[in-house]
């Protein structure tokens, strides 16, 4: 499963998320940061950090290691 974490900069809910997604074992995803992207400033706006996964499902700020680990977890 590809990851993508929107964010902010100067975010610290974004630096947090960060932190918990590294907490919960995550072993690989790819930041993106929305600033200056007009579609996803669109999309996400205030609402980052969020955690995105490829088949398109969402975890919204706020959550932590044991919500990423079910998020990720084979369904």
């Amino acid at each position: 499963m590809r990851l993508t974490l929107f964010q902010r900069d100067d975010c610290p809910l974004c630096d947090a998320a960060y932190e918990t997604l590294v907490a919960a074992g995550v072993p690989d995803f790819e930041p993106i940061w929305i600033d200056g992207d007009a579609t996803l400033e669109a999309r996400y706006g205030a609402r980052v950090p969020v955690l995105r996964s490829d088949d398109g499902r969402e975890l919204a700020w706020p959550f932590d290691s044991t919500a990423v680990r079910a998020f990720i977890a084979p369904g």
